[in-house]
């Protein structure tokens, strides 16, 4: 199934962020501007076309036309890409991610979950969250989402990247609610591809409130999102990202559910300015 990240709403909101995009065969391709009039273009979760030197040379005309540094792939596919000049690079979409098969009955879902998901799951009802689907909670997310980047060490994205991403059709915002109080919140997009029953759920961006982390919260709203997935006729759920080393706890958190893991190859870079490319690494070092 093609990637979210390669659909036509992906594309469309990246424009709505001001940038530009391209679509190759078949291929999203996206503009993001640098100092200095630079710019360098990505393509993430990518299906390469069969006639990949043909599809270089497209790029290499872009390139050209909007003063790109470099060209940033995260493809799908696995291929030799160093033979075709591109070197390895930091990614920007996780390497590994879960994916659970939702075909299955709720119950047959819940015994292959491990037992202590299972159990927080309950303990979470038992407590009284309750769940809501709701775009209005919005700065309600955006509150939590500024907690837990700070308590956990990194960077979030512009508070317009996240509500841009709520325009798009078929994406949600889930929260948990405990006493009228949000306690975690969390961005989902039920992506339909045109065959029927070929849909994908992918928990894109999530956040929850320290104070409240005994309610259990996200596990219930993890367990709330995936039936809603199932009502939808989805699939598959993509817990969208684990790391053992990056991130342990969210890790172990979205294992609990089950699922099949998959790794993609990661990022390469197709340099066309060498210059300007090493001054761009230096910078995202210091910065």
């Amino acid at each position: 199934m093609t990637s979210f990240l390669q659909s036509v709403e992906w594309l469309n909101f990246q424009k709505s962020l001001w940038r530009k995009t391209w679509r190759i065969d078949e291929t999203g391709i996206i503009k993001s501007n640098l100092p200095f009039g630079k710019s360098y273009l990505y393509s993430p979760r990518a299906n390469l076309p069969k006639d990949f030197r043909g599809f270089i040379e497209k790029i290499k005309e872009i390139a050209k036309q909007e003063n790109a540094i470099f060209f940033k792939l995260e493809p799908e596919n696995n291929i030799d890409l160093e033979k075709f000049g591109f070197k390895k690079s930091h990614n920007i979409q996780p390497t590994q991610t879960l994916i659970f098969d939702i075909t299955k009955s709720e119950q047959e879902l819940l015994n292959q979950m491990h037992y202590k998901t299972r159990y927080n799951i309950g303990l979470a009802e038992r407590r009284g969250v309750k769940i809501k689907r709701d775009k209005n909670y919005f700065e309600e997310f955006w509150r939590l989402i500024q907690e837990t980047t700070k308590r956990d060490g990194f960077r979030p994205h512009p508070k317009e990247y996240y509500q841009k991403i709520l325009e798009i059709p078929r994406v949600e915002l889930f929260v948990a609610e405990y006493n009228g109080k949000i306690i975690a919140a969390n961005i989902v997009v039920f992506y339909t591809a045109p065959r029927p029953g070929s849909g994908q759920t992918i928990y894109l961006h999530g956040a929850s409130d320290y104070e409240h982390r005994n309610l259990m919260a996200p596990h219930l709203l993890q367990w709330e999102q995936i039936k809603e997935a199932k009502k939808r006729g989805c699939e598959e759920y993509d817990f969208w990202g684990i790391d053992e080393k990056k991130w342990p706890g969210v890790t172990r958190f979205k294992k609990g559910f089950g699922g099949r893991e998959i790794s993609y190859l990661g990022a390469y870079d197709l340099v066309f300015q060498p210059i300007w490319y090493s001054i761009y690494k230096i910078a995202r070092k210091i910065l």
